[in-house]
C-alpha cells in the first residue's frame, strides 16, 4: 500500500485505535495528521487539536491544513465522543443522552465530512474512511457481557448502523467526482477490559480471540490508498470470524 505524499487527517488519533491507523498511514510514507481534542495545536508535527463538536474548531483546522499541504486527500472518521453517562443499560438511558451521543458522533462525521468532501470534489479525488463496528451490521450478543458490569448501548448500534448506509450515500452522490467513501467495522479490541468479558467473547468468536489495533489500521490504508481505486461503499468486516457466524 503506498500512500506516498498523500495528506490524511484522522480523528481521534490520540485514542487506542487513532494511534495505530496514525502509525500504519506513516509507515506506508502518507503524511497523517492527527485532529483530537487532546493533540496539541502543531501542524508541523501533524497534530490539530480539534473539538469534533464544534463547527469553528473544524473551520479552524481545515483552514490551517490547507495553509500548509493545499489538499486534503484521505480523511479517517474515527473519533469517538460521547456523554459521561455512556455505557447505562438500554432502560435506564436518558432520551435526551441518547440524543446527544447521535448528536456529538453520526451528526459530527456530517459536520467535518461536509467541507472535506467539497475540497475533494474540486480536487478530483479523494478518500473517506469511517470507523463502524460489527454492531453497525449485526443485532448484539448479550451473552458475553453476562456476569460482568458491562453492556452495549443502544446508541452505539444507532450511530454504527447509520454510518455504514451514509457512507454509501457518499459513495453513490461523490462517485461521479472520483471520491471515494468506505466503512471498517471492526469486532471487538483487546483493551483490558473484564476478564469475565473477554473470556467469553473468545470463546464465542471463530478465531477465538479478541482483536488489536494493528488487525485494524492496515485495511484502513489500504482503503485511502489508490490500491483500492474502485472500491466504494463497501463496509469490511475485520472481525475474526464475528459476522460469519
Amino acid at each position: 500500500m503506498n500512500l506516498d505524499g498523500k495528506i490524511i487527517l484522522v480523528t481521534g488519533g490520540s485514542g487506542l485505535l487513532g494511534r495505530a491507523i496514525l502509525t500504519d498511514i506513516k509507515q506506508n510514507n502518507g503524511t497523517a495528521i492527527n485532529l483530537d481534542i487532546n493533540a496539541d495545536n502543531n501542524i508541523d508535527k501533524g497534530e490539530i487539536n480539534l473539538d469534533i463538536t464544534s463547527d469553528k474548531s473544524i473551520k479552524q483546522a481545515i483552514t490551517t491544513i490547507l495553509k500548509k499541504h493545499k489538499r486534503i486527500d484521505g480523511l479517517v472518521n474515527n473519533a469517538y465522543p460521547r456523554t459521561s453517562d455512556w455505557g447505562k443499560a438500554f432502560e435506564d438511558v436518558n432520551p435526551d443522552s441518547f440524543s446527544k451521543n447521535i448528536d456529538m458522533q453520526l451528526s459530527r462525521i456530517f459536520a467535518l465530512s461536509q467541507p472535506v468532501l467539497e475540497i475533494m470534489k474540486k480536487q478530483g479525488y479523494g478518500s473517506l474512511v469511517h470507523m463502524s463496528s460489527v454492531y453497525g451490521i449485526v443485532g448484539n450478543d448479550f451473552t458475553v457481557y453476562e456476569n460482568t458490569p458491562l453492556t452495549s448501548p443502544a446508541a452505539y448500534s444507532a450511530i454504527k448502523g447509520g454510518l455504514i448506509n451514509f457512507s454509501r450515500y457518499l459513495a453513490s452522490y461523490f462517485g461521479k467526482y472520483n471520491v471515494r467513501s468506505n466503512c471498517v467495522s471492526p469486532g471487538g479490541i483487546f483493551d483490558h477490559q473484564n476478564k469475565i468479558f473477554v473470556e467469553q467473547y473468545e470463546y464465542r468468536v471463530p478465531m477465538k480471540r479478541m482483536g488489536t489495533p494493528k488487525d485494524i489500521a492496515p485495511i484502513v490504508s489500504f482503503l485511502l490508498s489508490d490500491d483500492s481505486s474502485y472500491i466504494t461503499g463497501q463496509n469490511i468486516a475485520v472481525d475474526g470470524g464475528w459476522t460469519a457466524i
